[in-house]
């Protein structure tokens, strides 16, 4: 045990010695966690609390054009201009304000279009009671709307659906009072007002969830979990470079000419780094729950599983560990370490999930995801997170990650052997 012990002093005596190492091992993840979270957090809120400019022409100025703009201003989506500070407000120039992107989106409701649906529902209404009606059809002018040439397709689609479904609804209560009036007028029993209600279907949009206990998600949870794992993974530079500079300099071969079995020289390395990346882990968990809430973001809800989150850390630990080992033992140099640990993490946490969710992801990247260790992690952060999960959860992404590990490992030990 003595024996152990002293090889623990040493690799701590060498972690000390490199505060350089520390102070990236440790600051950069924190850094890298409140920026990325802090973004995201921004993005998402953009959508929701930054209104779109809308410029509005209505020259109707009846009742389907006053409803549309109430409409408009009701929905809380949009910021609505009625008139210019330059020019008067005509459908060229308001066409040309979008242009200019002064305004993201534009309407024009033309002269007169409450009038002609007035007319044309009157049309209808007589012809389906058998009166003798005008065969003329009544042209009707269309709303127009502009469009923003720079804005995309996907969040164009989605404000265009917005204004489609507010004209939808108010063209239906319009038609239905228009034809209560008419009806009123043909039949001698006075009809009251023809109402729908404002929903037939009711719709309800919430995360699907196991059970009422379960958390919802949000920015801090999923950044968290991602970078918490690039950082637990990034001190395989550390590591790789600590086993090579003992190589090099000698300090390995003099340790196996003592009595030090190869295993015991592994397990206090193993040990050492392990403190060091539940020491990421715990500041990261801290970092989510005391400090970002500080700048305005939500405060990281890290589950009801103590035994789920410390079987996930350790497990995640473990496999960093296992990968900076193999690393160490194949690598010929510390440059070639430390090139190849950097840029190989940095692919893992790319194809893994940590810098673009999978689900953006196209197919064929969805399935090679699957192979990063550090996709492994991130889902099982995410199940005791997001969806709450207890120790049971985690037992695939677990098994996983203490499989890689052993796989490095092994490799390691193999490749020494017969080198």
């Amino acid at each position: 045990m003595r024996r152990f012990w002293a090889l623990l002093y040493k690799d701590i005596l060498l972690l000390i010695r490199d505060l350089a190492g520390l102070a990236m091992m440790f600051l950069m993840p924190l850094a890298l966690v409140v920026l990325m979270t802090y973004l995201q957090d921004s993005t998402f809120n953009s959508i929701t609390e930054h209104k779109i400019p809308l410029l509005l022409l209505d020259e109707d100025r009846d009742s389907l054009g006053i409803s549309i703009g109430q409409s408009v201003e009701a929905s809380h989506i949009f910021s609505v201009d009625t008139m210019l500070k330059e020019e008067p407000l005509t459908a060229l120039s308001l066409e040309r304000e979008v242009a200019k992107g002064h305004y993201q989106i534009g309407i024009f409701i033309p002269r007169n279009t409450t009038e002609k649906i007035r007319l044309g529902i009157r049309k209808s209404v007589l012809g389906t009671f058998g009166s003798d009606t005008d065969t003329v059809p009544i042209r009707m002018d269309s709303i127009s709307i502009f469009v923003d040439p720079t804005t995309k397709n996907s969040f164009k689609a989605t404000i265009i659906s917005s204004i489609r479904e507010y004209a939808a609804r108010l063209q239906a209560d319009f038609v239905l009072r228009e034809v209560s009036v008419e009806v009123n007028r043909i039949v001698p029993v006075p009809i009251g007002k023809i109402e729908m209600p404002k929903e037939l279907v009711g719709i309800k949009e919430r995360y699907a969830r196991l059970d009422e206990g379960r958390l919802m998600p949000n920015s801090v949870q999923h950044n968290v979990s991602a970078w918490s794992m690039f950082a637990v993974f990034f001190i395989v530079i550390s590591l790789s470079g600590n086993i090579i500079k003992e190589r090099d300099d000698g300090s390995f071969t003099r340790l196996m000419t003592m009595p030090c079995p190869y295993w015991l020289y592994l397990q206090a390395k193993m040990v050492a780094y392990l403190m060091v990346c539940l020491s990421q882990l715990f500041l990261m968990f801290l970092m989510g729950v005391y400090v970002l809430p500080l700048l305005g973001l939500p405060a990281l809800e890290m589950g009801h599983s103590v035994a789920a989150l410390v079987l996930m850390s350790f497990s995640a630990s473990l496999a960093a560990i296992g990968y900076g080992i193999a690393i160490g033992k194949m690598a010929t140099s510390n440059q070639q370490a430390a090139v190849f640990g950097s840029i190989s993490v940095v692919i893992m946490a790319a194809v893994g999930g940590v810098w673009i969710p999978v689900f953006v992801m196209p197919e064929i990247m969805q399935t090679i995801s699957r192979v990063s260790p550090l996709n492994w992690g991130v889902s099982g952060f995410y199940d005791i997170f997001v969806r709450d999960g207890d120790w049971h959860s985690v037992l695939p992404e677990c098994a996983a990650l203490l499989s890689f590990a052993v796989l490095c490992v092994t490799t390691a030990i193999v490749y020494d052997r017969r080198r």
